[in-house]
């Protein structure tokens, strides 16, 4: 008889802050439930996190991120016996090895070099089935020798490149969301800070991005959509000719992004998304981990960068929208490979579900 209901247990690093792993596990596990109807699927995520409030599946809270909820997650993994369970960017190696020791297939999702080195430490990779980067290969590099030696030692494989995870557009929901909005195609903007919820000094970031869609709207006059992000504390502003969105489920952000002449962004998740659909892009960090990433893509000719001061973003803008800018990023763009890391992670959750099964 075919196994019908595998169960997933989802743990992500979740904050007041930013969102991208929590964004990443849900994508995945809306995934695994239209693939596995049947399957079971549980969130243990941070009480203090706007997911905590809006996560559609069944949900653990602890009062702190799960990495340092030790003892905690070791209970809920004793109660529900996952077959697999998915750490993304989170867990303490005890944990990992809790759930190797209960049976389950254990998966770390890292996305910047420290946290993949963490992940090929010998007392946690030895208990980690899956290793899987979800950045590109340019933007981190190969790992080292003495890392690939080790995981040989082992027996283990090396970490997996599998790029952004995100579902690809298509053409009834683009049509669909520009007719929401009133858009044209290639005719309008997209800006969004990240998760909403980030600060520099005293002053939100996104209020910093939506001063520069005000700008940028007049300059160019062209509609800007400014996504403000589910961790926005205040109340939207009205800004003239600019569309204000409180937020946007994953599937609607990535095809009116998929359909926009130029987007403003943080340099997370949604950068690297933009980048995989040909998007031109100023980028701009907004948290620790970004500047890096930016830098690397810049070189690689795939974003512009400004910094997080609206006369500089909506200048950068105004520079990129010019033809020879904007044809040059056009082309690196275009040597880009356009898939999406969904598909080899399910194409790995359709083999692992098979060995359940047996």
């Amino acid at each position: 008889m075919p196994f019908l209901a595998p169960k997933f247990l989802f743990v992500p690093v979740s904050s007041s802050e930013g969102i991208g792993e929590y964004m990443r596990s849900l994508i995945l596990a809306d995934a695994v439930q239209a693939r596995w109807p049947m399957a079971q699927i549980r969130f243990i995520l941070n009480r203090h996190s706007p997911s905590a409030n809006q996560c559609p599946y069944a949900t653990d809270l602890l009062a702190q991120s799960p990495t340092k909820e030790v003892n905690a997650v070791k209970q809920i993994m004793d109660s529900y016996t996952p077959d697999v369970v998915i750490f993304d960017a989170s867990g303490r190696q005890s944990q990992l090895q809790h759930a190797h020791r209960l049976g389950a297939k254990v998966i770390f999702l890292s996305q910047h070099k420290r946290k993949r080195s963490r992940g090929m430490r010998l007392s946690r990779a030895r208990v980690t089935d899956h290793h899987w980067v979800v950045q590109p290969e340019y933007v981190l590099g190969d790992i080292s020798a003495f890392e690939r030696f080790k995981l040989k030692l082992i027996g283990k494989a090396e970490p997996s490149f599998i790029g952004p995870i995100y579902h690809q557009p298509y053409a009834e929901l683009q049509m669909s969301v520009l007719e929401q909005h009133q858009l044209t195609a290639q005719q309008y903007i997209v800006i969004n800070a990240g998760s909403g919820g980030h600060y520099s000094d005293d002053k939100l970031i996104a209020d910093e991005f939506a001063e520069a869609a005000a700008l940028i709207t007049k300059q160019q006059q062209m509609p800007c959509v400014m996504v403000f992000g589910p961790n926005y504390p205040n109340q939207l502003p009205q800004i003239e000719g600019v569309i204000c969105v409180a937020q946007m489920n994953h599937n609607e952000f990535i095809n009116l992004l998929s359909l926009a002449k130029v987007a403003l962004l943080s340099g997370g998740d949604t950068m690297l998304q933009a980048i995989a659909m040909k998007v031109p892009t100023v980028a701009v960090a907004v948290s620790k981990d970004q500047p890096s990433r930016i830098d690397i893509c810049v070189q690689q000719g795939l974003v512009q960068s400004a910094v997080a001061d609206a006369g500089h973003m909506a200048s950068t803008i105004k520079d990129m929208l010019q033809q020879e800018s904007l044809s040059q990023l056009q082309s690196h763009l275009a040597l880009q490979p356009d898939e999406s890391g969904l598909q080899i992670v399910m194409h790995q959750f359709e083999q692992i579900v098979a060995e359940l099964a047996h």
